[in-house]
């Protein structure tokens, strides 16, 4: 789109809870939403009944017709398709016939992919952002018609930065689809791929720093081992020196009463919420006074 082009009949994708608000914006904002596409419904819980995606729920209590098939967006009369956290690859034969745009959750080119908002914190990245792109055959490759920068805080988890990122997203889009399409620009600089989160992503390695073992367990899921079991990581901050506690070796625990304490390679991690295996989360403190670790038990 080169000049100007009004947008009033959009079809939505998406799939996940946080592609919820932007659909409810939209519609709210009196944009026409003749089609929404969304995942099949999926088999879970006792029974494994059926249960719809995040989307799909809103668009039906919305009254908006829901369809499985990214193709049947081309039967319906439309100026423009909008793609939230879809998960699926638009095929370039309906590229072809309408134009789309994406709420991509990163400062393009940085972080094109399927988990921006996680390795953006990993990086130790200090701000990331939204653009409002155009959907081309490439991953992430479109131009950019709009964009808000957000500083990332470094307390900011995974999921507390996802919420703001889609609040700030939703208003973005729906300024732009106002304002309506001119024309994209190009994206500037060396692209940086955010491939998916695999296991490696959240097993803590205490020979590694307390500072990048801090932004691992940022982004949620963060485990090690203590005891031979499973222990998770929920919240941490890096520790200061304690001149009481001496030297800890990586995984060590610090005897010193007053917090929850163990060795890195790189400074000191205080343990704020943990859950062992099998257990509920709780307050490091009371999982201490539970397990009473020793000089000799390491997390590993």
């Amino acid at each position: 789109m080169t000049e100007k082009q009004a947008i009033k009949r959009i079809v939505y994708l998406g799939t996940p809870q946080m592609a919820v608000p932007p659909l409810e914006a939209l519609h709210a904002a009196g944009f026409e939403i003749p089609l929404v596409i969304s995942r099949a419904d999926k088999r879970r819980g006792r029974g494994s009944s059926l249960h719809p995606s995040p989307v799909k729920a809103a668009a039906l209590e919305l009254g908006i017709p829901v369809s499985t098939d990214v193709d049947d967006v081309l039967e319906v009369d439309a100026d423009l398709g909008v793609v939230v956290a879809f998960g699926r690859i638009i095929k370039p034969h309906v590229l072809e016939q309408l134009s789309m745009v994406n709420l991509h959750f990163s400062l393009l080119p940085r972080w094109r992919g399927a988990a921006p908002v996680e390795r953006a914190i990993l990086a130790g990245d200090v701000e990331t952002g939204v653009c409002v792109m155009a959907v081309a055959e490439g991953l992430d490759t479109g131009g950019i018609y709009s964009k808000v920068t957000t500083p990332i805080g470094s307390d900011d988890t995974a999921s507390g930065l996802a919420d703001r990122l889609v609040e700030i997203g939703t208003e973005l889009l729906v300024a732009t689809l106002r304002s309506g399409l001119g024309a994209a620009a190009e994206q500037i600089g060396d692209p940086v791929y955010a491939e998916k989160l695999g296991p490696d992503d959240f097993r803590l390695d205490v020979g590694r720093s307390a500072s990048e073992l801090l932004r691992q367990i940022r982004i949620g899921r963060a485990w090690s081992e203590f005891r031979g079991s499973r222990f998770r990581i929920w919240d941490a901050a890096v520790a200061e020196a304690d001149e009481h506690d001496g030297n800890l070796a990586p995984g060590e625990f610090s005897m010193n009463r007053d917090a929850v304490v163990v060795g890195t390679a790189e400074g000191r991690l205080r343990l704020i919420e943990v859950q062992p295996e099998g257990k509920a989360r709780m307050d490091a403190d009371a999982w201490r006074n539970g397990a009473q670790p020793t000089a000799d038990d390491r997390l590993t």
